[in-house]
């Protein structure tokens, strides 16, 4: 018999959406070189694990895209890999202490590599993302515009999901006890920083 997700859950679940979205928002206004829409997807890695990482991924891509980057929605491979491979590396123990910067390497590399494909060839290495202006600067100095998304994509994505999981490491240590009381996830981060 399958679990069903309780009130808790699905309202973390929703808070995970929104700050994919206005992260999304932030650095699309801002024109960040860094992204931004996936801190929601890495919280609930941590928290619910991958599954559910990637439904919050999908769903803050296809909320993103609608209403007001329509680029999200060809990102969306990009977020169920940034879910599946951070749900695994939390479980494995990676994305605390000194082996934090190994477990972001291991799951922003595929998603630069998806990155990548997608900036690259469906959209000539220009996006709605700030990271566009590295791409047009490199390809000012000779850079072909293939390796320079490649290259772009590799160092604003490292920094875009370290970021993110130092967001959600700082934000997780601030729920009250009450709160993690009721969600009783097991080997979150929660669990670990609250008791």
């Amino acid at each position: 018999m399958k679990k069903s997700l309780s009130t808790y859950q699905v309202t973390i679940i929703a808070l995970g959406i929104v700050l994919n979205v206005v992260g999304a928002f932030i650095a699309l206004t801002l024109r960040l070189p860094i992204y931004l829409d996936s801190i929601g997807t890495i919280f609930i890695a941590c928290i619910l694990g991958p599954r559910y990482a990637v439904l919050t991924g999908v769903l803050g891509s296809f909320v993103s895209g609608m209403t007001f980057d329509i680029y999200s929605l060809f990102f969306m491979p990009v977020q169920i890999s940034t879910g599946l491979i951070c749900g695994i590396m939390f479980k494995k123990g990676f994305l605390k202490g000194g082996k934090i910067f190994i477990g972001v390497m291991a799951f922003s590399v595929p998603t630069s590599i998806l990155s990548a494909i997608i900036a690259a060839f469906v959209f000539g290495g220009v996006t709605s993302s700030g990271s566009s202006y590295i791409v047009q600067i490199l390809s000012a100095f000779g850079v072909n515009k293939v390796a320079g998304v490649f290259l772009t994509q590799v160092l604003t994505d490292y920094t875009d999901k370290f970021i993110a999981v130092v967001i959600v490491k700082y934000a997780v240590s601030l729920v009250p006890q009450n709160v993690v009381n009721k969600l009783k996830f097991k080997n979150s981060y929660m669990e670990i920083n609250n008791g």
